[in-house]
């Protein structure tokens, strides 16, 4: 006979089951930190690296599982571990392939955060971090050492936006057997197939367009090899890189219109850029897209569309108070970092304190067009020209 259980055990332990049969579109929300077990022989049985099963929360739930793979799809992949962030995500492929005595390349025109952690291994930890030149292409196989074991490349880069030859890059890394991972968060996945072009693992920043709302914080390490997934998933755990299942919800429920959105993006970034082409306060557009943006006949050849990211340099008769007070008047764009969302943003950046060898001297500045109609943000720019 079961004991009739006191109030507040009962509050903790329940005997009810919902019923089976429920369906819905959204993916459950699965929270957890402690996972169940029917028994303690399925609780040793159990191999978290594996994910044939649940173990603890930091490795996963249904939710996180489910993301997981549907981010693998999208890219090709095999394997898709989750990361508080995309500089999270970063920092796993790091201590999962890097060592002290060993040398990492990383491109001149890296997302900044990837140069700082960078630059705090080469200080604190005795790895070789050198940057190079991102259309450095095929000659990439001079830079490599006998201890080189990585090679980032990022793919248009961030903020100057050239676009490297990463097919070059990575056949000349695997001549040396070295492994090439890619930040392909500019095109999440839709534009370019990294996979196909050489890269060994793929990251991205679930932040920009697989969210699409500007309100999480989530990044993606994918690859296709078994071995190389297990040493990253070592890393996720002794690093203690888990998401919130909240989070994943939100990046699943934006998955579904994400290329369509990305066309928006893509369409609306290219009429502005157009636009700011023709104008004389302007000295260059920086757009992949375009024929004079640095690496476009690599975009040409192995992307299939740019999204709503890109960069302007103001003639150099313009001083950085002007370029800042013109980004100051806009009124439809809103000064902040990350892109990807909804709202058109704009940001002026010091981009030769950024870079090691660049040499255009007029001001620059980095658009993202959000899903606004692209001749009303035009007209915010007219009138915020005016003002310089």
């Amino acid at each position: 006979m079961t004991s009739p259980k006191s109030l507040q055990t009962a509050l903790v332990h329940s005997d009810y089951t919902p019923p089976a049969g429920f369906s819905a579109f959204p993916t459950a929300i699965h929270h957890a930190s402690t996972v169940l077990f029917d028994n303690v022989a399925a609780m040793r049985a159990r191999n978290w690296q594996d994910k044939n099963a649940y173990t603890y929360g930091l490795h996963g739930t249904p939710t996180s599982f489910t993301l997981e793979a549907r981010l693998a799809a999208i890219e090709d992949g095999k394997y898709c571990l989750l990361a508080p962030s995309g500089l999270a995500a970063i920092a796993m492929v790091d201590f999962a392939l890097l060592k002290s005595g060993d040398d990492v390349l990383i491109p001149d025109n890296v997302y900044n955060p990837n140069r700082e952690l960078g630059n705090w291994l080469a200080k604190d930890f005795g790895i070789t971090a050198r940057y190079y030149d991102p259309m450095i292409g095929a000659g990439i196989a001079e830079l490599i050492q006998p201890n080189t074991t990585l090679i980032w490349a990022e793919a248009p880069g961030s903020v100057s936006m050239e676009v490297p030859d990463i097919p070059a890059i990575c056949k000349a890394a695997h001549d040396r057997d070295v492994l090439v991972a890619i930040d392909n968060t500019w095109s999440a996945g839709l534009a370019f197939r990294a996979f196909e072009h050489g890269a060994d693992i793929v990251m991205q920043a679930l932040t920009k367009y697989q969210s699409g709302g500007s309100d999480v914080l989530m990044g993606a390490v994918i690859t296709r090899d078994k071995a190389l997934n297990h040493r990253l998933e070592l890393a996720h755990m002794r690093l203690g890189l888990g998401v919130g299942m909240d989070d994943a919800y939100l990046v699943l429920r934006g998955l579904p219109t994400m290329k369509l959105r990305f066309d928006a993006h893509d369409a609306g970034g290219r009429k502005v850029a157009t636009w700011l082409k023709g104008r004389p306060e302007i000295a260059k557009v920086l757009h992949p897209a375009f024929a004079d943006c640095p690496g476009h006949e690599n975009w040409k050849r192995d992307f299939e569309g740019a999204g709503g990211l890109f960069s302007v340099i103001f003639d150099e008769r313009y001083t950085e108070a002007q370029t800042d007070r013109f980004v100051d008047s806009l009124k439809l764009f809103k000064i902040g970092f990350s892109w990807g969302g909804s709202n058109s943003l704009c940001v002026p950046y010091r981009i030769q304190s950024m870079r090691s060898n660049w040499h255009d001297r007029g001001q620059l500045v980095r658009f993202n067009i959000g899903l606004e109609e692209a001749t009303d943000l035009i007209v915010d720019i007219e009138q915020a020209l005016s003002m310089l």
